[in-house]
């Protein structure tokens, strides 16, 4: 559970905000959500909206800045981590996610 904070810049500098949660997979799952939003707001008449990750890592890519500030307890201090890096993160968060999803299912 390490403390992250997710600097985010979709376009102009007016656009700039940022983010905290408790642990880096809140903040993946966040930065997917954000994603989720952004494609209900470009298709306001679905009522289901599907995506595979290379979709989400355009979007992500398209972003003017995205960075994300890991607290690092052992030296007690915030490293930073770039885009690729949390492209990297997601992609293995995600393919956790849907692991327990396939177990889930498995077990009912």
């Amino acid at each position: 559970m390490a403390h992250t904070i997710v600097l985010f810049q979709p376009g102009k500098l007016e656009t700039r905000t940022y983010w905290d949660f408790e642990s880096l997979n809140d903040a993946l799952e966040y930065i997917c959500h954000l994603y989720e939003l952004h494609l209900k707001e470009d298709n306001p008449g679905l009522t289901t909206i599907t995506y595979d990750i290379s979709q989400l890592f355009d979007y992500l890519d398209s972003l003017t800045d995205l960075s994300c500030l890991v607290f690092q307890r052992a030296a007690n201090l915030y490293a930073p981590f770039p885009r690729d890096w949390i492209k990297e993160k997601i992609f293995v968060f995600l393919k956790r996610e849907a692991s327990k999803n396939t177990n889930t299912k498995m077990q009912s």
